[in-house]
């Protein structure tokens, strides 16, 4: 969603007479774009608006001025802390509303002309956290091109699960569906500027709720149709599901739409149902074993990836031993993991039963050691076979470019530099821990 956000506010600022540098030292203007699901990701912004602050003060005695901006879920939730703990910075303003960020760049130059005429002016920087009326997607610009041949659209935002971990209903606020009209709108554009595959984001993106054309309320699965007959839409992903709203039409959709790629992230951040109800997640243990048996009938090869927090606050050993037998029971072909955070203004903060940093730690490393085994089991297990692969990137040695397979593995090939935004057949020939190396068949474009 932050790569998403991030990309359009290039586009916003772009007929501002701004572009994208890859040089820290060259730019006018920085924005940071933040992320509060975890305590270390927080503070990180601080220890980074601490260099730009240097920056921006060797920047001056130079003669010239380095314009900082905190955006995102940081700036959501910690507001005029921000400017209090860095004055350097010039823009605080919250997700939903960046698009705003044209007129907030105005505010603070008139700002800056003010205090260079040696003028005071009350606070530090211009604030915006508000959660406004009108859409933020009824402001932005249409997309741009698109190199890669994959593009994010955001469909979903916020979130109404109140998990007992999770700043996410406080920092974007409650579930908002994008009608579908728009959405295909943007998927139309995003193809015409040279999208091949469109990967749908939300906090909670299977709760989909848009309003069609017709009045009527569409689930994801039928916007996926929707865009599914979009020419030019070879590959549509999803993420991120929440267990509670994987339905029997998207469940569906994963068998009859040859679109669809055969990858789900479902996160389930633990295997105890103790835990889970303490996490206030809606679902069980085996509500989830279920979905995953349900999957696997309709697409037997589907890779599933998923979401653990080890140590959340009354987390004992036999806790966290379901979680490792889930695990093992589903083999998972990868997952994100993390030691619980605890977040201000969440239930979880001030629960019973914190567990320690020494225990989360050992968790944590047990859980990433078997998950790394599966992961690498399972990238064995496609060798040998041909793949379609949509290039993205020029890979780290000469003549290497760099992929996606299905499953969503990164992929390793030597190919000319035109192939990247395209999808290619590849003979996969190892299987490595966390991508494969493939052979790219001469001559042997494939279209899914």
């Amino acid at each position: 969603m932050n790569v998403y956000d991030s990309d359009r506010m290039v586009d916003l600022l772009r007929p501002l007479g701004y572009s994208l540098s890859n040089s820290l030292e060259q730019a006018d203007l920085v924005v940071v774009n933040t992320c509060h699901i975890r305590e270390h990701a927080s503070e990180k912004v601080y220890s980074d608006l601490g260099r730009l602050r240097d920056l921006k003060v060797e920047r001056r005695a130079g003669g010239r001025d380095l314009t900082i901006a905190v955006a995102g879920c940081v700036a959501q939730a910690e507001g005029e802390e921000i400017t209090r703990r860095q004055p350097a910075v010039d823009i605080v303003v919250g997700p939903q509303a960046y698009h705003r960020l044209p007129q907030l760049l105005a505010e603070a130059e008139r700002r800056a002309a003010i205090r260079r005429a040696g003028r005071r002016l009350p606070g530090a920087g211009v604030l915006d956290t508000d959660f406004p009326a009108e859409s933020k997607f009824d402001h932005l610009p249409s997309p741009k091109g698109v190199r890669t041949g994959s593009a994010f659209l955001s469909v979903q935002e916020g979130c109404d699960k109140f998990c007992t971990f999770c700043v996410v209903p406080y920092t974007r606020g409650a579930e908002y569906s994008r009608p579908a009209g728009a959405v295909l709108a943007e998927a139309r554009q995003l193809v015409a500027a040279g999208a091949v595959e469109v990967v749908l984001l939300g906090q909670n993106v299977n709760a989909y709720h848009g309003e069609a054309m017709d009045g009527s309320v569409w689930s994801l699965a039928r916007l996926i149709r929707a865009i599914a007959e979009i020419d030019g839409v070879a590959r549509i992903r999803y993420m991120t599901s929440h267990p509670r709203d994987m339905d029997d039409a998207l469940i569906a959709a994963h068998s009859e739409l040859s679109q669809l790629m055969p990858y789900l992230h479902l996160p389930v951040q633990s295997g105890s149902n103790r835990i889970l109800e303490s996490m206030n997640r809606g679902h069980g243990r085996e509500h989830f074993l279920r979905l995953v048996d349900r999957l696997r009938r309709v697409c037997p090869d589907i890779a599933l990836s998923s979401d653990f927090i080890v140590g959340f606050p009354g987390e004992g050993d036999d806790e966290f031993d379901d979680t490792m037998r889930l695990i093992e029971e589903v083999r998972f072909a990868s997952a994100f993991s993390f030691k619980y955070s605890r977040r201000p203004g969440t239930p979880g903060w001030s629960m019973t039963g914190q567990v320690s940093e020494r225990i989360k730690s050992a968790r944590l490393a047990a859980l990433q050691t078997l998950v790394a085994r599966q992961a690498h089991e399972f990238n064995r297990s496609k060798t040998d076979a041909v793949v379609p692969v949509l290039f993205s990137e020029m890979g780290r040695k000469p003549g290497q470019i760099v992929g996606k397979s299905p499953w969503l593995q990164s992929v390793y090939a030597y190919g000319p530099a035109n192939l990247i935004g395209r999808i290619v057949k590849v003979r996969l020939a190892e299987g490595h821990a966390n991508s494969l190396a493939g052979e790219i068949i001469a001559g042997q474009e494939a279209t899914a």
